[in-house]
């Protein structure tokens, strides 16, 4: 979406974390999320770093979903820690909402794996945030970047459905 097709009344996706050009999230995987009183501040609006907290959660939940349990990965001595975030907020989420955090690897490449959010109400009507994580495979014993993913990793990865190029 650029600047000019911008909804009024609405800011503008920047390059960084742009919706999906179709305005959809299809074969995303989804995470319902409800929120809760210690999701927001005092004004009852959700708190900026809950949409971390749940983007984390459904990141974790979609790595299940394909067979990667993160105690497993602790016990292949892989870290798979954040070192790139990048977020949008397009409208504010309220204390007692339900929404969809929906996301999907967009690219594995080597030990680098980029993630892409959306966070929408449950009809898909909303979009309240976007964001992009890079994450990097860290061998938690020796505190480096793995020169490769775990082969159970790259294969299992290999069963999401990726960013169409």
């Amino acid at each position: 979406m650029s600047e000019k097709e911008a909804i009024p009344g609405e800011l503008p996706a920047n390059s960084a974390i742009d919706v999906p050009s179709n305005g959809k999230f299809e074969s995303w995987f989804e995470y319902p999320v409800r929120v809760q009183p210690h999701h927001t501040d005092y004004g009852g609006m959700v708190w900026h770093g809950t949409y971390l907290t749940w983007m984390e959660e459904a990141r974790v939940e979609c790595l299940r979903s394909i067979g990667i349990d993160f105690a497993d990965l602790v016990l292949l001595g892989c870290d798979l820690p954040v070192v790139e975030l990048s977020v949008r907020y397009h409208r504010a989420i309220q204390l007692g909402m339900a929404v969809i955090v929906k996301t999907r690897i967009a690219e594995v490449s080597g030990v680098r794996m980029n993630w892409d959010y959306g966070i929408v109400s449950t009809d898909g009507q909303q979009l309240y945030t976007t964001a992009k994580v890079t994450l990097v495979g860290l061998d938690r014993e020796r505190g480096k970047i793995m020169r490769q993913l775990p082969a159970s990793i790259k294969d299992a990865l290999e069963k999401l459905p990726r960013l169409e190029k």
